[in-house]
């Protein structure tokens, strides 16, 4: 696994460039991957940045990986050479926790293992992630991908899929449910198309009239203004769930009044503290629930693909030259992408 190509990021203001590192020699219970397609993430921009004050450098960004088994270790029972296989955004937990037990791993009480910028629980070196032509992943944190699903168009569920299909699916949509998705970027379009599958009568909350059309292409029943006070009032009182996709700091409060009671209000894009501040009445006076959600567990991302190739799912993806990857950074923070860029990787050949 030596001399692996790969791009990093040497510091917050390097940029992503050239990069050329040693994988770490596979264990028995591994499987080794050629990489064929990395999504982009605004995590990896995140991280490349450091604007979260936790990045380790050199940074070898990438969560949603697509590629094929080139070998296994002599414990892997589940996959062989030449399987198309994905990986998300971990690599690794404790696996002997409650929730690892669940098959929870992403709330593992120890921290699960990121597949970037993370511990090796092993060797306790740093994780490199996707933007690599090869990638070495212990058996439980690989997946399969169907054959029915395009594999570059895969890529982005192994983040932007899971982080909507989890909280829809734990939190109980179901046919004839009444759900709003706020934002309609990567994550919102594949809320959209996640809850319209599991047969909910779903509105696109928005800020611009210009993505109405497009909401409706993407198969919303209705789309909101949230600018609109009309439109707004309207909406009170009639949505049994909201999935939250924003991921910056934006007022709850408008939302939470279009919840029916009992309605439930998913967090699934900010980290960051509430502001402005939550008026608890919105809560307390129809029984409301505000709760949030992380990407999801080993099983239930595999139940999320199987659930995507079944109902004809997929990411809308931009094919992306890893050399242009800087530029797709600062479109990704203009929010100029339909809707997630993926790297083809065959381009990191030519590096």
């Amino acid at each position: 696994m030596a001399n692996t190509k790969a791009y990093a990021a040497q510091s917050a203001q390097s940029g992503v460039a050239p990069f050329s590192f040693d994988r770490r020699e596979p264990r028995l219970d591994d499987v080794s991957i050629e990489i064929d397609y990395c999504g982009v993430c605004h995590t990896d921009i995140h991280f490349a940045h450091n604007d979260w004050g936790v990045t380790v450098y050199p940074v070898v960004p990438g969560h949603e990986i697509v590629g094929r088994v080139t070998s296994v270790g002599s414990d892997v029972s589940t996959y062989k050479v030449g399987d198309v296989v994905g990986v998300g955004c971990m690599v690794d937990s404790c696996r002997t926790c409650s929730a690892c037990e669940s098959g929870l791993e992403q709330y593992c009480k120890e921290g699960m293992t990121g597949t970037y910028n993370g511990t090796d629980r092993y060797d306790q070196s740093v994780t490199f992630g996707g933007y690599s032509d090869n990638v070495v992943v212990s058996e439980r944190f690989v997946v399969r991908i169907p054959e029915k699903l395009d594999p570059a168009g895969a890529a982005p569920l192994l983040c932007a899929g899971i982080t909507t299909y989890s909280p829809l699916r734990h939190y109980g949509v179901k046919k004839g449910d009444k759900v709003g998705v706020i934002g309609m970027g990567g994550l919102g379009h594949m809320g959209v198309k996640i809850a319209k599958a599991l047969g909910a009568e779903v509105t696109i909350f928005t800020r611009s009239e210009n993505k109405v059309a497009e909401a409706k292409k993407q198969g919303a029943d209705h789309v909101v203004i949230s600018t609109d006070e009309q439109q707004m009032k309207d909406a009170t009182e009639t949505f049994d769930f909201m999935l939250d996709t924003v991921p910056v700091q934006h007022d709850l409060n408008p939302y939470l009044n279009c919840l029916s009671h009992d309605g439930t209000h998913i967090l699934v894009g900010l980290l960051e503290p509430i502001d402005p501040a939550l008026e608890a009445g919105n809560l307390v006076l129809k029984r409301r629930v505000l709760g949030g959600s992380l990407i999801g567990g080993m099983p239930e991302t595999q139940e999320m693909l199987d659930f995507c190739a079944e109902h004809d799912i997929s990411c809308d993806i931009e094919m992306l030259d890893i050399k242009n990857i800087n530029e797709a950074y600062e479109r990704i923070k203009k929010g100029d992408v339909k809707y997630r860029f993926v790297i083809d990787m065959a381009t990191l050949k030519n590096v």
